[in-house]
């Protein structure tokens, strides 16, 4: 079976329960739970973009590769952010699995089969979409104006707001960062070390932080 036909059957049926939900646990409803492991591609650069993609578990990167070979990391996706979300009818960026995760799918153009579950999903894309720009705004803003120390710690800073943890996970490589904030890999691991040195954030191998002073870390952010 098609994966839209089969979305179409998952939609007959899961339409009167959606009716019925938290808008937060619409997409848990109607999407379709798939694993990809770690490295594994969810859609290529290119690809219709017709899917709307939810982070159930584990963590998601979205690159392009530009026209002179180099890649470029457009954002980090986690537990609960939609994705995969464009104004036009290709993606703009590739999507990969960081580490093993559990991704719900559903096809945008069938929302209209969920009733009013379905204009619920509708307006929480577009609340995703626009937080997404704005995302993208503050990246921009980032890359033109902040230093590289204050480039690790908004990075830093954005990781622990999204994960909401008081231990948050890297899934992402230090050149996955450097590559997202305009760095080296090498600049990339002595910001980290000097954040650690000052008190502002605290290591547990290479890949589990919490934030040690979240006043001066938001202080130095928004400087």
């Amino acid at each position: 079976m098609s994966m839209p036909a089969f979305l179409r059957d998952r939609a007959e049926a899961a339409a009167p329960v959606a009716q019925m939900i938290p808008t937060d646990e619409v997409f848990s409803a109607i999407g379709v739970s798939m694993s990809f492991s770690a490295g594994e591609e969810i859609y290529a650069q290119d690809d219709e973009s017709d899917m709307v993609y939810q982070v159930q578990r584990g963590a998601v990167r979205a690159s392009r590769l530009l026209g002179d070979g180099r890649r470029q990391i457009a954002g980090f996706y986690y537990a609960g952010d939609l994705f995969g979300l464009e104004a036009g009818p290709t993606h703009r960026a590739s999507a990969e699995a960081l580490c093993d995760s559990k991704i719900l799918v559903t096809k945008r153009s069938s929302l209209k089969h969920y009733g009013e579950a379905g204009e619920r999903l509708e307006r929480l894309i577009w609340r995703a979409t626009g937080q997404e720009l704005g995302r993208a705004q503050d990246h921009m803003m980032l890359l033109a104006r902040k230093s590289a120390y204050e480039r690790v710690a908004g990075f830093l800073a954005d990781v622990a707001k999204r994960q909401g943890s008081a231990w948050n996970e890297l899934a992402m490589s230090r050149q996955d960062i450097a590559d997202h904030l305009g760095l080296t890999i090498e600049t990339v691991s002595r910001m980290v070390t000097q954040l650690q040195a000052d008190g502002l954030v605290a290591l547990e191998g290479c890949r589990r932080f919490r934030v040690a002073a979240p006043v001066r870390l938001a202080d130095l952010v928004a400087a």
